[in-house]
Order: C-alpha cells, then structure tokens, then sequence
C-alpha cells in the first residue's frame, strides 16, 4: 500500500492507483477490527456477540455500507493483482513476500465463509446469528481450522501493511508500544472468544431443537437455491485460481515483450553495472542484479530511503512524477536527486545511492541528498581524556564497556539537548546543533549540551568509582559559524556531518581545555550567538594552530548553571 497522502485521496490531487489501494485497504482493515472485536465478546456471550453484531451490521450490512465494503475488497484484490503483474521481478524482501502469500491466501479461505454467512441469508431472506453462523463452522472440524487460521491470515496481512505504512510517519515511534500491545491483543481476544463460543455452540448442539431451530430459515430454502449455492462455492475457487493463474502467466509474457524493447545499463560506485530492460526502475535494477538497496517502504515512493544521486544520464531521465516531486519536495532534494523506485531510465543512467541499505524510516525523514549546503551551525567537539589508560590493567571487554556506557550517556546528552551525532573518533565525537536553520537557539543548546555531558560524566564516575580508581575526564569546544553541512562518507555508510574551517576551529577548542585547565572552551561569538553573559568567566585570547589570529574564548567549568530561559 502506497498513500500520497488522505488530501491526496480525498482533496485536490487526482487519487492514485497507489493511493487507491491505500484508501480500499483501510476500509477493509476498518471491518477487520470491528469484526474481530466482535469474535473477542464470545468471552462472555453468544447473547454478547449478536447484541454487537446488530450494531455492527446496520453499518456495515447497510446498502451503503455493504458496497463501500465489498467494493473495497473487490478494488483492493483487483489493484494487488494488477501490482503483481505489473513487477518485473519477484526479488523481494521478507516482509513483501510474507503480505503478498497471505493476501492472496485471503481469497481462497474467504469465499467459502462469504457465501455461508453473508450471500445465502441475503437470497434465502434471513438474519444470519451467531448461533447459526457457528453451528457450521464448530460443528466441522475442517472449517473450525480453517476459519481460525483465517483470523491469523487476514490480520497479519493487515499487520504487515499497516506497519509498513505508518512506521514512515515522524509520530510512529511514540505510538509504536501501544500498536503493538494492540497488533497482539486484538487478534488473541477474538481468537480466544471464537473458541469460547464455538465450545458453547458444541454443548448447545447436543440438542437437536436447538440446532434446528438456529437453521430452520436454511432448511426452508428451495432446495435449488442451495444447490445453486453448493455449486457456486467450487466455481468461485477455480475462477480465482484461474484469475491468479492468467496474472502469472500475463507478467511473464509482459517480460519477455518488454525485453525485447531492448535493455539499459546501470552503473553504480565500485565499478558495478546492472543489465535491466527498458522500463525498470533503478530499484528494480539494483534488485535484478543483486545489489543492497535501502528501501523501506518497499519500493513505493513514500520513505525516500531510495534515494539516488544521477551521476549520468540525467537529462535522459522523464521529470519526475506528482508522486516523486512532493516525496522530493519534502526533503528539499537538489536537481541530481531522485527516487530509485519512481525513476525508470531509457539510456544507460549512472547513479550514487545516497543512504546506506540498512537505512531506517528515521533516515528517510533527513533532508537533502550528498550535495552539501552551507549553513550556520553550532559544532561541539568532545573528547575523553586519558583514554589508552583504561586498557593498562584491564582486559579488552572492560574496556569496550567502559567506552560504551560513556558514549550511551554522551548520545543521550545529545537527544536531550536537540543535538545530532556526525562523527565517531574512537574516544570522542562530533556533534551539530542547528540544523533546522535555527543558529542562536543551535548555539545555546550546544552550549547547554556540553554541560550536559560533563553532569553525564560525573555520573559515569560515580557509577565505575571501584573500577575506575581515578575519575575520567572530558574536554568539550563549541564554536558557530557556516559550515559545508551534507551526507558525507562512503556510498555504503554515509551520515550527516560538515566540514570547513569553522569545524577545524571547533576541534582546535577542544583540545584548549588542557592548555586552560577548564571542562568547556567556548568561542566568545559563540556565546554571543547564544545571548549569555559569560563575562564572571575567564577570557582569553587564544592561539590556535593553523591560524594567524587569535580567537577570543571562555574558560568554563563543569558547574556553570545556565538561565532558566535559555
């Protein structure tokens, strides 16, 4: 399922088939949940189950409700069917194989409970209880199994894709625990009160009156209405057999026609090349040839994990897509950058991946593409001091703890003061403050950030006292000015960091914290940037290597207390 977005689907821009598919899905996921709550009343009643069910079913059971809902899952079948035929590969991941089997498993266990519970009592004139509805299903051990692995089917395939589609939103994370308890809540309950009810039905069943009684509308029906019925139920199975069969064998014939239009190079980093035919998206081709691509929302233009700067052939490629302009347009991508997944090249094309494969939704969210930008930020520079001592009277283990538990506390400094990690450098890092264009405010919470990493530290201590014998140190520079900002690195692990002489100046702080005795060393523009009066603080005009000039600091403690507003 792919969404553009509900403005999309129900505002100005015309709907997608993507999008489509997205909107019948959710109305189908809709049922499913209230279906099953429905099942999870069989905990305490069959009395409980139909009183819900007479509410239920004036939505759902209503002319406008029975076509809103059967035409969602006629659309949505239809629309996966046209997706699988449209693939021109079925390299695909894990989690994509697992929805697409259970999906077209649905139709298979479906049908044979649609014409029981739903078609016959809509012909014959009757109202389709709970009593009457189990008696067929608990009565028979196959459709007791197939019934409840019908629940286990259809809701895992919901699962997958609703997942898949809200883990993308920047408010997932926060939700993620409470959809979890539920993903596994709702599916147990129902399973559980299906059972329950299905055992009260079997004790109800020993009756003959009673059983009669739950059936009599059935038992009344012309006998060729149910003749007609039994008949259609295989019918029905080897259509659809037939259907899936026809979508196999069509987007086989659609490859070997559209190989014959001719095939397209795909150069990538490291000399690699992928052979694909004409019409393939730069994610299939990477796929075709066995290449690790990020892509986390499967291929479908919504996550931007894809994301691929055209080294070659760029003025060869179509503009892209409504869909892949605003996927785009919220990353503020650069020209060069494109969707893999939306871009079909027609000449040989060649491309930089711009995330690594195992990149995250989060990563996704970042902005730009390898081209840096300049921009004004606030650089912090710390660094542990001391560090090859740890290793005299210590095995290696310890001392990757030790290391560990620093950089965790360091990192969560980070998180808490709006911070964001650009470098490692074995018993330090770099980190940025800014980056949404906000300079005085990424200057006070660097500032903010460095004390917070000294208060993290004594903590630390604290904490390794025994095994330490003697306290761990840290040196911290800040400095602020515009620097290059973009993803650097290697192809395969990039990360957002900067570069320029404002960085090197930053660096240069750090280690002037053992020339003047002090925790943080904070250029005095920094501070000024920041709207705090350092001036109870030692001044100093500092040397630094590489530059003619001296630069004017402050010499902080550890213990310096920043205004409450700030």
């Amino acid at each position: 399922v792919v969404s553009p977005g509900w403005g999309a689907i129900l505002g100005g821009h015309r709907p997608s088939v993507r999008g489509i598919r997205l909107f019948t899905g959710l109305i189908a996921a809709a049922y499913v949940i209230s279906h099953l709550v429905n099942h999870s009343l069989g905990i305490l009643s069959i009395e409980a189950m139909d009183a819900y069910r007479r509410v239920n079913g004036a939505i759902w059971q209503s002319p406008p409700g029975t076509v809103l809902l059967y035409g969602s899952l006629l659309c949505h079948l239809c629309l996966g069917l046209q997706a699988l035929y449209r693939r021109s590969h079925l390299r695909l991941k894990p989690w994509e194989w697992a929805q697409l089997v259970l999906g077209l498993a649905v139709p298979f266990l479906l049908i044979e409970h649609i014409i029981g519970a739903r078609i016959a009592p809509w012909l014959i004139g009757f109202d389709a209880t709970y009593g009457y509805v189990l008696s067929f299903i608990w009565l028979d051990q196959r459709q007791a199994i197939l019934q409840s692995l019908l629940i286990v089917i259809v809701w895992a395939h919901f699962a997958i894709g609703l997942h898949f589609w809200l883990r993308l939103k920047p408010w997932h994370a926060r939700l993620a625990p409470i959809l979890h308890v539920m993903g596994v809540l709702v599916p147990l309950l129902a399973l559980i009160g299906f059972s329950r009810a299905g055992m009260t039905v079997e004790s109800l069943a020993t009756d003959p009156a009673w059983l009669n009684a739950v059936r009599k509308d059935l038992y009344q029906a012309p006998p060729e209405l149910i003749s007609g019925l039994v008949r259609a139920l295989p019918a029905t199975l080897w259509g659809f057999a037939g259907l899936l069969g026809l979508v196999l064998v069509g987007r086989q014939i659609r490859r070997l026609f559209r190989n014959r239009r001719g095939t397209i190079r795909v150069d990538y980093p490291g000399g690699e090349s992928v052979e694909a035919p004409v019409g393939a998206t730069i994610l299939e081709a990477s796929r075709l040839g066995g290449l690790p691509h990020a892509s986390v929302c499967g291929g479908r233009g919504r996550c931007t994990t894809c994301r691929v700067q055209v080294v070659a052939g760029l003025s060869d490629l179509e503009p892209p897509s409504e869909l892949e302009a605003r996927a785009l347009t919220r990353i503020n991508a650069e020209p060069e950058v494109r969707l893999a997944c939306q871009t079909c090249p027609r000449r040989n094309t060649g491309v930089l991946p711009l995330l690594p494969p195992t990149a995250t939704a989060r990563d996704g969210r970042r902005p730009g593409g390898l081209q840096g930008k300049e921009l004004s930020v606030a650089i912090l520079f710390v660094d542990l001091r001391g560090s090859t001592r740890l290793g005299e009277a210590r095995l290696p283990y310890d001392v990757v703890f030790i290391l560990n538990q620093f950089f965790a506390e360091m990192a969560d400094a980070l998180k808490e003061t709006n911070g964001h990690y650009a470098q490692f450098n074995g018993d330090g890092l770099m980190a940025l403050y800014g980056l949404d264009g906000e300079f005085a405010a990424g200057c006070r919470d660097a500032i903010a950030g460095g004390l917070e990493m000294q208060r993290r530290m004594g903590r630390l201590n604290r904490a390794f006292e025994a095994e330490l014998g003697r306290p761990l140190q840290i040196g911290v520079g800040i400095h602020g000015g515009d620097a290059i900002v973009g993803s650097m690195g290697p192809p395969t692990s990039p990360n957002m960091s900067a570069i320029g002489d404002n960085v090197n100046l930053a660096a240069r702080l750090e280690g002037l914290t053992k020339d003047y005795g002090c925790d943080l060393v904070v250029s005095t523009e920094t501070a000024r940037q920041a709207g705090l009066d350092l001036s109870a603080y030692p001044r100093h005009d500092a040397e630094v290597r590489g530059r003619d000039e001296t630069i004017e600091i402050f010499a902080l403690p550890a213990t310096l207390e920043l205004p409450d507003d700030t």
